[in-house]
């Protein structure tokens, strides 16, 4: 009877092990729930930053076009003010003095 007393002990311990582990894994799974959730949204919010980056590249470059081709100084400061800055493009080349350069003489 001894021996059997001694299992039942074994036993005992052995459930109630089990039963820690079981709650241990519960708390830790919920954790690691919200952890996921947390990297999803972000991951979610990098995804849409990105998307959201190009068209902001886009605009503040037709804004950058316009400035220079109105020679709009309101915009080219507005710009400025925003850390924005830009070069305007080099002048379309002028014919040279002295007559038609494709004549043969």
């Amino acid at each position: 009877m001894e021996w059997l007393r001694r299992w039942e002990s074994w036993l005992t311990i052995a459930s109630a092990v089990t039963a820690v582990l079981v709650v241990a894994n519960m708390v830790l799974f919920e954790g690691n729930r919200a952890l996921q959730m947390e990297v999803g949204r972000r991951a979610q919010y990098i995804q849409q930053t990105m998307q959201l980056e190009n068209l902001h590249r886009d605009i503040v470059r037709a804004a950058a076009e316009i400035a220079v081709r109105n020679n709009d100084e309101e915009l080219k400061a507005a710009l400025a003010r925003h850390g924005i800055t830009f070069a305007a493009p080099p002048a379309a080349p002028t014919p040279p003095a002295g007559g038609n350069p494709g004549a043969r003489r």
